[in-house]
């Protein structure tokens, strides 16, 4: 019921900035509907759940309360990168780097600002990556329910006759993790140059400029030497691909 009241409160933000979507009652009641439909429950359950906590409003108060208390967090959270992006971008000559990441972004109508990309050189490796595993994280908000897979993320690490690469899709407000090593996963330190890390590239697109994306930001944005945390959505295996330049094939691991 609270992830439910989640998406409710997230759904009707959404409404009320996408009015000009939005702008009947029926267009607003199929919304939400899509809402229900995706937690498995109908509009007469929704009532029912309603009336339910009406004679238990202690209960009810206290789980509007947690879901204020998480939209709230995740809000102050964007606003203070947002702060501190803006304080940072007069001075800080890494934002003309190919190697610079930003820690937040926010997405736009205009195509100039869909996403944006990064490359780091074997020098930029060996200065952020010290260990042998790293990650590369980024936290999402403000992507409405039923959101389609429009925003792309993708990392590509070149070895020395090996490519991998690790995409990504973007569809809901969480956190995002991709685990990669320095080294190939067969090899050890003690292997030829060939064998170790030596690009990093990397991207987050938006496919098109959709209204509704206007509001998706990304904060958080790292890449470097690995931090556990076991909340932390990790692109499954399947999805990675190699390329093994040496038989110049992709296969799927």
């Amino acid at each position: 019921m609270e992830r439910l009241l989640y998406d409710v409160y997230l759904a009707e933000a959404t409404m009320e900035n996408e009015y000009h979507r939005f702008n009947s009652p029926e267009k607003k009641e199929a919304y939400i509907n899509r809402v229900f439909a995706l937690h498995g429950v109908s509009q007469a359950q929704w009532d029912t759940s309603l009336s339910w906590y009406s004679d238990r409003i202690d209960l009810y108060l206290k789980m509007n309360d947690s879901v204020k208390v998480r939209l709230d967090r995740a809000r102050k959270e964007v606003d203070g990168e947002i702060g501190r992006l803006a304080a940072r971008k007069v001075s800080d000559p890494r934002t003309l780097s190919p190697s610079y990441i930003p820690t937040y972004y926010s997405f736009s109508g205009s195509a100039a600002e869909r996403g944006f990309r990064f490359h780091l050189n074997e020098y930029d490796v060996k200065e952020r990556i010290t260990d042998d595993q790293f990650t590369y994280t980024y936290s999402v908000i403000g992507i409405p329910p039923l959101f389609p897979p429009r925003i792309t993320s993708l990392l590509t690490l070149e070895y020395g006759d090996t490519s991998i690469y690790l995409p990504q899709q973007i569809t809901e407000n969480k956190t995002y993790r991709t685990i990669a090593t320095k080294y190939l996963p067969e090899d050890t330190l003690r292997n030829t140059r060939q064998d170790t890390l030596r690009h990093i590239y990397g991207y987050i697109h938006l496919l098109d400029s959709l209204n509704s994306a206007t509001h998706i930001q990304l904060y958080h944005i790292s890449l470097g030497d690995d931090v556990a945390d076991s909340t932390l959505s990790v692109v499954p295996m399947e999805e990675i691909i190699v390329q093994d330049e040496r038989s110049d094939t992709l296969q799927h691991r």
